[in-house]
């Protein structure tokens, strides 16, 4: 089972939305029978047979075991992935792409550079995969709280100094057999979980 299985296909991601065949890949972190997984959402056998068979065809779910009761043939499913992601790409030309002209300063251009990390990296995995190799990335995810808006500018202007500095120092545009990389770092403000003492 894959950590992330990122959809790019938009039929496959269709399949992967739909309500019902969502709930059944949650309930498949471990292989279970169309009458198992019945029983826990609710539905009539061949209604989940249904949903098994699109999940099935599109590689979201795969077949991990089948046993034999007498003359009857149970078959268990387990999802492909522990969790899916929809990359920007299965929305064809309007997906969101940093080259278009956005204000880089908005909070969409922030949006457009994650949609084609995902599409990027998410393309990278595949080859590695069939070339049987392991990608090498880097990933830095921290919190910091900014005293005041001034803190938070200086620290911007700290932080882009850095950067510049670094890139500087290690890029090298002629290096033979160098491999260009991307690096990009975002900040936003943190979504403000909601006060337990406020009335719902």
């Amino acid at each position: 089972m894959l950590d992330i299985h990122v959809i790019d296909d938009p039929a496959t991601a269709t399949v992967a939305l739909e309500p019902v065949r969502s709930r059944l890949l949650s309930e498949l972190a471990a292989p279970a029978s169309a009458a198992t997984l019945a029983t826990r959402v609710g539905l009539a056998r061949q209604k989940v047979n249904y949903h098994l068979h699109a999940l099935e065809a599109h590689g979201l779910v795969t077949l991990a075991e089948e046993r034999k009761w007498g003359g009857l043939k149970e078959r268990l499913f387990v999802a492909t992935a522990a969790s899916y992601v929809v990359s920007p790409s299965a929305l064809g030309p309007v997906a969101a792409d940093p080259n278009r002209e956005i204000d880089r300063l908005s909070a969409s251009y922030l949006i457009a550079l994650g949609a084609r990390v995902v599409r990027e990296v998410a393309d990278l995995v595949r080859r590695a995969k069939e070339a049987g190799k392991r990608l090498a990335t880097l990933a830095v995810d921290t919190e910091i709280r900014f005293r005041s808006a001034t803190d938070r500018a200086a620290f911007s202007q700290e932080l882009a100094e850095a950067i510049t500095k670094l890139v500087a120092k290690y890029h090298d545009e002629s290096a033979p057999g160098g491999r260009p990389h991307r690096l990009v770092v975002v900040a936003h403000p943190l979504p403000q979980k909601p006060d337990p003492k406020e009335p719902s």
